[in-house]
């Protein structure tokens, strides 16, 4: 009988991640005509964004959206607070204005897996993602409304609804090579 090898953190990849180094980064070389694997884009980082502006008010309501906000990126937030008073919008100095994660490593590709095959297809009215929210510099941005779509958020723990904005960093020089670059990972890009 073989004996059993536990999983070590350091060599555990998900599906995404094995099949971007077995599968992705050869069609990507040849598809982009590139000489060498080290040239083929990759994904860098992913930072996600969430304002919590109407949360002013309700210290609770921000810790609800902090924890909630740990469940689908595993990983403590950062609290993002304004520079300077404005009246108008009745914020304060050094008031909490928003919440931000970057994900690398394992992370990213745990969260980018669940993006694209719970998250997305959850969106109600879903007619794919825009090709146009690329920067010029190969970055990409997606905007979602609630984050109800996400498993780790179930009914009962949501008391408040919040929008989040991801924000993929690639190394790609452009945005077609971007493009390329996720595409191939499963994204599902609207038809032009």
């Amino acid at each position: 009988m073989q004996a059993v090898r536990p999983v070590d953190k350091l060599t555990y990849m998900n599906k995404l991640q094995v099949a971007y180094k077995e599968k992705i980064v050869p069609k990507l070389k040849e598809e982009l005509g590139l000489t060498s694997v080290m040239a083929v884009p990759h994904v860098e980082k992913v930072v996600i964004n969430a304002g919590v502006g109407k949360t002013l008010k309700d210290a609770k309501m921000l810790d609800n959206i902090i924890e909630d906000f740990k469940r689908i990126t595993g990983q403590m937030p950062v609290k993002t607070v304004a520079k300077k008073s404005i009246a108008g919008f009745k914020i304060r100095e050094n008031q909490v204005v928003g919440l931000v994660v970057t994900l690398r490593g394992q992370r990213m590709y745990d969260f980018l897996e669940k993006l694209v095959n719970v998250a997305l297809p959850r969106v109600r009215d879903f007619k794919g993602l825009n090709p146009k929210s690329f920067d010029g510099r190969g970055n990409y941005s997606i905007g979602i409304r609630e984050q109800i779509v996400f498993p780790e958020t179930t009914r009962e723990h949501i008391e408040h609804t919040f929008g989040l904005e991801v924000n993929i960093q690639t190394s790609a020089k452009d945005d077609d090579s971007a493009r390329a670059l996720l595409k191939s990972l499963g994204f599902p890009f609207a038809k032009k």
